[in-house]
């Protein structure tokens, strides 16, 4: 039977997906790409999961696309979904990256298309394409400018050297500093955080989040209003405004 290359688990509504490629760093291959995009699909059709946490076996986030698959031809991309059949894909649920080890090239650039990083204290993060003749082409030249300053993002693009997680910490690209071994469980606290909220609310909240970045001032709030005016006239928002009137938990059904 062949290596079941990503994993899925279901936690109380939290979906945990795991590369599963430890003798390998965890690199990016053809099926891995594929059973990312699958993972995925199941986050956004089921509508019992809330929030997804992604993370790698072994003690390392993700080392990048596999090189040796590379050379042989194989492109690890998922039509519409892109590299490791996530990079071009925002999902509509949140998605928290869990990283332990080591997150580079291909492996920096999924964690940065995750909505929220929770990184181990000694994980390391970097785009070392150009060490091998090659570009950050999933996002570390196109997305990190957005999410960090310009001239870190134009030295990690150009010296291809590592970030620690402490200073990516200090310059917000993650959100949380955590103890060797514990990013899957503080991810997963937060996770829990999330899905005790309205789920409409918050998948509304992070369209417009993932969007405005784009906007005009001029545009921002109508286009805002066209986004999120569902939700005050939801059943959610009057479960909502009820269970805080009654001092109990909300029953939230999404609609």
């Amino acid at each position: 039977m062949s290596e079941q290359v990503v994993l899925t688990e279901i936690d109380e509504g939290i979906l945990i997906i795991t590369l599963n490629r430890p003798a390998a760093k965890n690199a990016v291959n053809k099926a891995v790409a594929v059973g990312i995009a699958a993972a995925i699909d199941e986050l956004e059709s089921n509508p019992e999961l809330r929030v997804a946490v992604l993370t790698g076996a072994g003690g390392t986030f993700c080392s990048g696309m596999d090189l040796k698959a590379f050379v042989t031809g194989e492109l690890p991309i998922v039509d519409g979904r892109g590299f490791a059949g996530l990079c071009e894909y925002t999902t509509r649920k949140p998605l928290i990256a869990a990283v332990e080890g080591y997150a580079l090239a291909g492996g920096f650039e999924i964690a940065i298309s995750c909505d929220l990083i929770v990184a181990a204290e000694d994980a390391k993060f970097g785009i070392p394409e150009v060490k091998r003749g090659l570009a950050a082409g999933a996002g570390g030249l196109a997305k990190l400018p957005k999410q960090f300053p310009l001239r870190i993002a134009k030295e990690l693009a150009l010296t291809g050297d590592f970030i620690s997680t402490q200073r990516a910490y200090d310059l917000g690209l993650i959100n949380s500093v955590v103890p060797s071994g514990g990013a899957v469980d503080a991810a997963k606290a937060l996770a829990r955080k999330i899905a005790a909220n309205g789920p409409l609310a918050v998948a509304l909240s992070k369209q417009v989040v993932d969007n405005a970045q784009d906007w005009h001032s001029s545009e921002m709030f109508a286009k805002q209003q066209a986004i999120i005016e569902p939700i005050f006239t939801s059943h959610d928002a009057i479960e909502g405004a009820t269970a805080f009137a009654e001092k109990r938990a909300p029953r939230w059904t999404g609609r």
